[in-house]
Formats: structure tokens, sequence, C-alpha cells
């Protein structure tokens, strides 16, 4: 091949493989600061980039590689071949330092997908706790709105039963009164005898409403429960 010998072309593909190889050092760099930076980001564009450049320079180590066997001059032969070696090593270098870097990046991103989970299920639990508790709250308060209505009616009902002894007591004293008007005018025993049996029947209705008051407070105490 023509100019090999005095290493025109030969340094002319080591000039671009160095300066692809800067360059993609340049990008491993970046790469790990946006790492290391509070937002952790992630640049998916330049990860390709050096992963296309470290590919590029391995093409142009073999193409080189290839070069310098061609060198009649066997230092310079050996010269080129350490050179050669050396941007390989540093290609590898660069390829072992972008797949390190992407492991971490895949796992950083798994650590975020599982944690984005874990808060998803951990909201889901709280909502579901949050409505036990607000069903919980409702009962009570059902709870305490039918203890309040029981103690209502109980008083209701201890009302007439008071009124149903007071009527009692004015019932009483009338049949008294009127037993010495009837004594007085000398009315029939018959007659007496009725009026007795008239107030029987009325203490009967007067104790029947106070059951059925009883019996009306005790079902609906337990309707409210």
């Amino acid at each position: 091949m023509a100019g090999i010998e005095g290493g025109g072309t030969l340094s002319e593909v080591y000039q671009s493989a160095r300066k692809i190889l800067l360059r993609a050092r340049d990008g491993i760099e970046r790469l790990e600061r946006f790492e290391n930076s509070v937002s952790g980001a992630d640049s998916p564009e330049l990860s390709f980039a050096v992963k296309k450049d470290i590919s590029q320079i391995h093409s142009l180590c073999a193409d080189m590689e290839r070069l310098w066997r061609s060198i009649p001059a066997k230092s310079q032969r050996d010269l080129w071949k350490r050179k050669v070696e050396q941007v390989t090593e540093e290609a590898d270098s660069l390829k072992d330092s972008l797949d390190k870097y992407s492991m971490r990046n895949q796992k950083r991103m798994l650590e975020a997908k599982e944690r984005a989970e874990l808060l998803g299920r951990a909201n889901g639990e709280s909502a579901h706790v949050l409505r036990i508790f607000d069903e919980e709250a409702q009962a009570m308060q059902s709870v305490r709105n039918s203890s309040r209505m029981l103690q209502e009616s109980f008083e209701t009902g201890t009302a007439i039963l008071s009124k149903y002894a007071e009527q009692r007591d004015r019932l009483k004293r009338a049949q008294r009164k009127a037993l010495d008007v009837l004594n007085t005018v000398g009315l029939s025993n018959s007659v007496l005898r009725l009026i007795e049996r008239r107030n029987r029947v009325d203490t009967w209705i007067k104790y029947v409403g106070m059951v059925l008051t009883i019996i009306v407070v005790y079902f609906f105490w337990k309707w409210t429960r």
C-alpha cells in the first residue's frame, strides 16, 4: 500500500482513532456526572453516541493492525503495534466503563419502578384503611344516634306513665268525691256497684295502656340497636 512505510495512512487512521477515543472518554465522564447529580438523570442519546464511538474505534484498530503488519521495518512495526494495542486497551476500558454504567442505570431504573409500585400499593392500602375508619366512624355515629333516640323514647314513655299516674290520682279523688255525693243523696247499692265496676274497667284500661307503652318502647329499642 502506498505511503505505509512513511506511516502516512496509518498515522491518519491513528489520529482519527485518538480523536474519537477522546470524544468517547469525554462522553463517559459526562454520563458519570449525570449519574452523580442530584436528579440522577440519564442521557440515552449520549450513551448511544459513546457506544457508537467505541465500536468505530475497534473498527479503526482492526484497520491499523492490518496496516502496521504491512510495514517492512521491524522497529516501525513494533512501535505501531504498541500504539494500536494502547488504543485498543483504552477502547476496551471505555467499553467496560460504559457497560458498568448501563448496568447501574438499569438497576436504578428497576429500583425506581419497584419504589413506585410499592408506593402505589401503600397508597392503596392507606385508602383501604381510611375507608375502614370512615365506616367505623359512621357506625359509631349511627349507634350514638340510636342511643339518643332510645333515650328520648324512654323519657317520653316515662312522661306518659307519669301522666297516667296523675290521672289515676285524679280519678281516685273524683271517685271518692262521687261516692261521698252518692252516699249523701242516698243512691242505691246497685248504682254504687256500677260505678265500682266502671272504675275497675278504667283501671284495667290504664294498666293495659302502660304495658303497651312499655312494649312499644322495648321493641323500638331493639329495632334501633
